[in-house]
Order: C-alpha cells, then sequence, then structure tokens
C-alpha cells in the first residue's frame, strides 16, 4: 500500500511500496537448498556404446551382413535360483531373493512349482526358487560385470563352456555360487547356493550368437 510523506519543499510525495518477490514453485529449488547438482545427461553403459562401436562393424565384416540391422544384439538376461531347501526353510529363499536384487539391480519374482513331486514333498504353488528378468542398460550394465569382475574371481578359472548354446544363439551358464559377485558379501550369506544364467540373443545360429558373446567380452575356453 503507497504510503504519503512530505518532501523538502512541502510537497506531498508518495512512496510505493517495494514490489513482492515471487514465490519460486515447489520443487524447482528443492535440489540446491539441499546442497544437490542437478542430474546431468546419463552416459549409456560402457558395453552398450562398445556394442554400437566396434561389435556391430566388427560381425557385418565376419558374417558379411549388409544392414546394421541383420547383427545379433542382446535380447535379455534372465538369472535363476532354484531353492530345493525352500522347502523345509523360507528364510533361504528369502535371503536369496535379496542377494539377487544385491546384484542385478532389479526386484526379483518368486517362482513356484507348476505341479506336486511327493518323494520331495513338493506342492504345486509352493515357491522354490527366484528370477530375475534384466533388458536394455540394466542387462548391459549387469554382463559388463559378470565378464569383468565376477567370472575371473572362480578359483582355477579357464574360461566358460563354449558348448553350452541352444542351436538358436542363446547361451545358459551355470555358476556353482553366488560369492564370486563382490556385492554379496560371505558374512550376510545364509547358504551357498548356485544360478543359471541364460543370455538371450536375436541370433539365428550357435556361431553368430558365440561370436556377438565373444566380441562382447565373454572368455569362451579354447580347448
Amino acid at each position: 500500500m503507497a504510503k504519503s510523506e512530505k518532501g523538502s519543499a512541502g510537497k506531498v510525495v508518495e512512496k510505493k511500496a517495494a514490489p513482492k518477490k515471487e514465490a519460486a514453485p515447489a520443487g524447482k529449488d528443492e535440489g540446491k537448498e539441499a546442497g544437490k547438482a542437478p542430474d546431468g545427461p546419463k552416459l549409456p553403459p560402457r558395453l552398450k556404446d562398445t556394442y554400437r562401436r566396434q561389435v556391430v562393424p566388427a560381425l557385418m565384416k565376419e558374417f558379411s551382413y549388409k544392414n546394421p540391422m541383420q547383427v545379433p544384439r542382446l535380447e535379455r538376461i534372465v538369472l535363476n535360483v532354484g531353492m530345493g531347501e525352500a522347502i523345509q526353510n523360507v528364510k533361504l529363499l528369502e535371503s536369496a531373493s535379496t542377494e539377487l536384487g544385491v546384484v542385478t539391480g532389479q526386484r526379483p519374482v518368486i517362482t513356484k512349482a507348476k505341479k506336486a513331486i511327493a518323494g520331495f514333498k513338493l506342492r504345486q504353488g509352493m515357491p522354490i526358487g527366484v528370477k530375475v528378468t534384466l533388458r536394455s542398460d540394466r542387462m548391459y550394465e549387469f554382463l559388463d560385470r559378470l565378464v569383468s569382475v565376477a567370472l575371473p574371481r572362480i578359483r582355477d578359472f579357464r574360461g566358460v563352456s563354449p558348448k553350452a548354446f541352444d542351436g538358436r544363439g542363446n547361451y545358459t551358464l551355470g555358476l556353482k555360487e553366488q560369492l564370486i559377485f563382490p556385492e554379496i558379501k560371505y558374512d550376510s550369506v545364509a547358504s551357498i547356493h548356485g544360478m543359471d544364467i541364460t543370455i538371450v540373443t536375436t541370433a539365428k545360429t550357435n556361431d553368430e550368437g558365440k561370436a556377438l558373446l565373444r566380441h562382447l567380452g565373454m572368455p569362451f575356453r579354447t580347448s
């Protein structure tokens, strides 16, 4: 509201109130107030960039592809943990689910028995395992950590078998224990268990699938 005051010459001078500052929209400066810098552009996973820059040209030359769209690529990676012991102790299944979530960065789903087996005291629909399906960036990030960090931690490691393809370019790798992943701490493990890792590709033949994985760093045994 404007106020009236007398000036030095006796004239009445109107003094205008200072304009009010507009409030900033909610959430606009929250990051600055908390001391957080704004997020920059997210870089693609290292292995995904390697696929685009190096693997695609190499496979086009090796298999004489005429179009880059013909080059096989990764479609998904499925990690599956079977826990038969969970029939007696459900906590083992919970522990395996937590560990798989730590390794993959994604929440696992519970797998249930499709049929009853009396000899194993197994009823239909009983939870017996956990699995995770990775796609896109998480898939590339996991494969990168698998081939460069986890597999070399296996004792007396000499490479993975080149014969575990299914005839359509998909590869399944079996691990004996989850401790090869550095994210898993030995002291927090409830039980030692293995897992199956299936790498699904768009390759039409085993040779194409093997070449794709080899260029992505999969350490196949030579003999």
